[in-house]
């Protein structure tokens, strides 16, 4: 079997086993992500504001 999809089969197991068991930590968790994901995008656009500027 091939290594990469060794290390992506574990992860999604992984992925789903955390979210059956501990949903509420899972669901923080993506939230936290999401989060992190919207202030890089928001910082992104301050810096091109006031590069054009």
């Amino acid at each position: 079997m091939d290594t990469k999809k060794l290390i992506t089969g574990a992860l999604t197991v992984f992925v789903l086993f955390v979210i059956i068991t501990q949903p509420k930590r899972a669901a923080e968790i993506v939230e936290i992500g999401f989060q992190g994901i919207s202030d890089a995008a928001s910082g992104i656009g301050e810096f091109m504001t006031e590069l054009v500027r």
